[in-house]
C-alpha cells in the first residue's frame, strides 16, 4: 500500500493521505449548475475524481465519491426566463443531459449525486445553526453569513479581507451589516417559480451552503478530500469551509484539491463567456477513451489546452494502445516488467501524476511488444488501464459489416476531395447504422455506438 500525498491548495503543500479505518476515504467534488449542457471544462473534475477514487481503492483502500448537482440557482432561473420555461422543468432536463453525457466516457457512476432541491431541510438546519451561533443574522427575508466572525476567514484563498468580493448581486447590498457578508438563504422575490418554507421566510438557500449541507450529510464533517475547479476556490470553497468551522468547530475537509481550467485560445472555457466546447459533441466527433485520454494527459493542477489539435494527438494515442492490447495475449505479464508498472503506480501516488504515469505505460508498451519477449501477457496493462478509465481499449471491437465500411471509405473520399457535405451525409447514414466514424492521423476508425 503506497502512501498517497496531494496537493491541499489550503497549506499550499503536498500532503499524504490519511485514510482512517472506520470510514471509506470521502471524497466530495463540486458537479454542475444545471442550466445547459456540460461542457468538456465540466468533465475534467468528473473525470478526475472518478480516477483518484479508483486508485485509493486499487491501493486497499476503501473510498466513497459524491458528485453533487445544483439544481436551485439564479443561473437557473435566468435561463429558464429566458426561454420561457419553469425552472425545475429546465434543471431536470439538463441533469438528466448531464448524466447521459457523462455516462458516456464511460467511467462508473459516483457513489451518491445528491441534489440542493432535495436537501433543503439539512440546509436550513444547518443555517439555523449558524443563526443561533452568532455568525449569521436575518434581514428582510434574506439570513447572511457573518464573514468576520471566522477569524480563518481566507485561509483557503490565501486572500486579504479588503481585496475580496463575493460577487453577489448589488441587491441586497443595503440590508448587510458587512459587504464581505454573503446569502445563505435568499427571501422569494418575482419571477422565481421555486419556493420552500423557513423559518425566516419563504425563499430558497444560496449557493455555497447547499454545498456545505450536501457534504456533511453524506461524508460527515472532516471527511478527506473536497474536490473541484480552480475558479471555485474562491468565494465558493472558502466559503463552504468558513460555514462548516463556524457551525462545527472542525474544517469540513482535511485536504483541498483544485483542478486547472480547460483553457480554449488562452482563456479559461466558460459558458458565461461562450467559449465553450459541449462534451456530448466532443464525444460524439472523437469517442469516449480520446476524451479520457485528453483530460489526464496533461497534470491536473495546471491548464490544460483544448483544441481539435490535442483531441487529434489523445486519439492517436488511444488507437497505438489498442493496437498494443491486440498484440498481446491474455494472463500475466513478464516479471521483468513489473517495475514499470510500479513506476506508472507510484507516480499516481504523488499528486496523481497521470503524465508521468502514461511515460511509464509507455514504456511499458514499447518493451512488452519488443522481440525480446515471446506472446507477452496483458495482465499489467489491463491493471493501468483500468486505472485510468480506460479498460475498454483491450475489449475486442467487432468487427463493422461490410457496407458500413464502403460508407467510411466514401466519406474518407469526399473528405479528401473538400465535399464536406457529402461527408457530413455519409456520417449520418453510417450512424443511422449503429456506428460511429472517429478520423485519425492514420485514417479513419469505425466503432460501435
Amino acid at each position: 500500500m503506497r502512501e498517497i500525498v496531494l496537493h491541499d491548495t489550503r497549506s499550499g503543500e503536498l500532503l499524504p493521505l490519511r485514510a482512517r479505518e472506520d470510514r471509506p476515504v470521502g471524497i466530495y467534488a463540486c458537479g454542475p449548475t444545471v442550466y445547459s449542457r456540460i461542457h468538456i471544462g465540466n468533465a475534467r473534475p468528473f473525470v478526475l475524481f472518478s480516477l483518484l477514487k479508483r486508485f485509493v481503492e486499487h491501493e486497499g483502500y476503501r473510498a466513497t465519491l459524491v458528485v453533487n448537482v445544483t439544481d436551485v440557482n439564479d443561473k437557473i432561473y435566468d435561463a429558464a426566463s429566458a426561454q420561457g420555461r419553469p425552472s425545475a422543468e429546465l434543471a431536470e432536463e439538463m441533469t438528466a443531459h448531464y448524466r447521459a453525457d457523462t455516462d458516456a466516457l464511460g467511467l462508473s457512476r459516483p457513489d451518491h449525486e445528491p441534489l440542493a432541491s432535495e436537501t433543503i431541510g439539512p440546509i436550513i438546519d444547518h443555517i439555523g445553526a449558524l443563526v443561533s451561533g452568532g455568525h449569521a443574522y436575518a434581514a428582510g427575508g434574506d439570513v447572511y453569513f457573518r464573514v468576520r466572525s471566522d477569524p480563518a476567514y481566507g485561509s483557503l484563498s490565501h486572500r486579504q479581507l479588503e481585496h475580496m468580493d463575493q460577487g453577489e448581486d448589488v441587491e441586497g447590498a443595503d440590508r448587510k451589516e458587512d459587504p464581505l457578508d454573503f446569502a445563505l438563504w435568499k427571501a422569494h422575490k418575482p419571477g422565481e417559480d421555486t419556493v420552500w418554507e423557513s423559518p425566516w421566510g419563504p425563499g430558497r438557500p444560496g449557493w455555497h451552503i447547499e454545498c456545505s449541507a450536501m457534504a456533511e450529510q453524506l461524508l460527515g464533517v472532516g471527511f478527506d478530500i473536497h474536490g473541484g475547479g480552480s475558479d471555485l476556490v474562491f468565494p465558493h470553497h472558502e466559503n463552504e469551509a468558513a460555514q462548516t468551522r463556524a457551525a462545527h468547530g472542525q474544517e469540513l475537509a482535511r485536504l483541498w484539491v483544485h483542478n486547472g481550467m480547460i483553457q480554449l485560445t488562452g482563456e479559461k472555457m466558460a459558458k458565461s463567456a461562450g467559449n465553450i466546447a459541449p462534451l456530448h459533441e466532443v464525444l460524439a466527433s472523437f469517442g469516449s477513451e480520446s476524451v479520457v485520454m485528453y483530460l489526464i494527459s496533461g497534470h491536473y493542477r495546471q491548464p490544460l489546452a483544448y483544441s481539435d489539435a490535442t483531441l487529434e494527438q489523445a486519439q492517436a494515442n488511444v488507437s497505438r494502445i489498442r493496437e498494443a492490447g491486440r498484440r498481446l495475449s491474455q494472463g500475466d505479464s513478464p516479471a521483468d516488467l513489473e517495475r514499470l508498472r510500479d513506476m506508472f503506480f507510484d507516480a499516481l501516488a504523488r499528486d496523481f501524476n497521470t503524465p508521468e504515469a502514461l511515460s511509464a505505460l509507455n514504456e511499458w508498451i514499447r518493451e512488452a511488444t519488443s522481440p525480446m519477449w515471446d506472446s507477452p501477457g496483458d495482465s499489467h496493462l489491463r491493471e493501468m488501464l483500468w486505472a485510468l478509465g480506460l479498460e475498454s481499449l483491450l475489449v475486442p471491437s467487432a468487427q463493422p459489416p461490410a457496407q458500413v465500411r464502403s460508407l467510411a471509405e466514401q466519406r474518407e473520399r469526399a473528405r479528401g476531395e473538400r465535399d464536406f457535405a457529402a461527408a457530413d451525409r455519409l456520417r449520418e447514414e453510417i450512424s443511422a447504422h449503429g456506428w460511429a466514424v472517429r478520423d485519425g492521423p492514420g485514417g479513419f476508425e469505425l466503432l460501435p455506438l
